[in-house]
């Protein structure tokens, strides 16, 4: 479908929310995928995440999290020895850099303890704007929209925004959904980008935003062609939801990992 360039900014907050309707119904199981138990443990593994999975990251943490519990443990760490850990996420020894310069500066300025605000956790080693509002999102349940790579590309392809900086992709967003929705419109968005709308070749067959997305036809619209697109364990009901038979997804499909 296509859509007028001339859309009225009332128009694009109505499709966003429509939108965002759609896919609290296609993804009821988005959450998120970083496994963690608290604020310091979500911390530590979105430093990982970065040019890394995050099934490789869940692989990695539950080690790293039993050897390293407190922000102190990490202050004081053995370099070598956190690198080996961490190797598998890549760029381990930035990472390990970060982490150790983290947990020192938790200690030093906030007791150890992460802090539950946006214009503290920025100021902290290998914590950006994004992996705030993680934490904040997952940890401290204060409402943020994260603009990874995957809700950067999606808002783009479904025109709800020009803007290409992430921290104006997020105001502009944010201003057309309710505050208490931004955590979980994040998730849910993400979860599209993962299992349904990828990068290079997406699901357009097997959407449930093909009336809502200006950018339709970008993959193949053959409803056969478009399931063996879908990704993750619930492909066959993203299938369903979209109208299309279950059947045609494959068992790769499901299996496969979600970007």
């Amino acid at each position: 479908m296509t859509r007028s360039a001339t859309e009225t900014d009332l128009g694009r907050t109505r499709r966003a929310r429509r939108i965002g309707r759609a896919l609290t119904e296609t993804h009821p199981d988005a959450h998120c995928e970083l496994d963690h138990r608290n604020a310091l443990e979500l911390a530590v593994a979105t430093i990982l995440s970065a040019q890394c999975t995050d099934k490789k990251v869940n692989e990695v943490t539950p080690k790293l999290f039993a050897r390293y519990p407190t922000a102190a443990d990490y202050a004081g760490a053995d370099r070598g020895e956190m690198e080996e850990m961490i190797r598998p996420t890549g760029f381990y020894r930035n990472k390990t850099n970060s982490l150790i310069h983290l947990g020192q500066a938790l200690v030093e300025r906030y007791d150890g303890q992460v802090p539950g605000r946006l214009a503290d956790l920025v100021t902290l080693p290998g914590i950006g704007r994004k992996t705030a509002n993680v934490i904040l999102g997952n940890a401290f349940d204060v409402p943020g929209i994260t603009v990874d790579t995957h809700f950067q590309r999606l808002v783009h392809r479904w025109r709800l925004t020009a803007e290409s900086d992430p921290v104006k992709i997020e105001h502009a967003i944010g201003a057309m959904f309710p505050k208490r929705d931004w955590t979980m419109l994040s998730h849910r968005i993400i979860f599209h980008g993962r299992r349904v709308c990828h990068a290079r070749k997406p699901a357009c067959g097997a959407c449930t935003l093909t009336q809502l997305c200006p950018s339709y036809g970008t993959g193949p619209t053959e409803p056969a062609a478009a399931a063996r697109l879908l990704k993750g364990p619930r492909a066959r009901d993203l299938a369903a939801a979209a109208g299309v038979d279950p059947v045609l997804v494959p068992v790769q499909a499901i299996r496969a990992e979600a970007p």
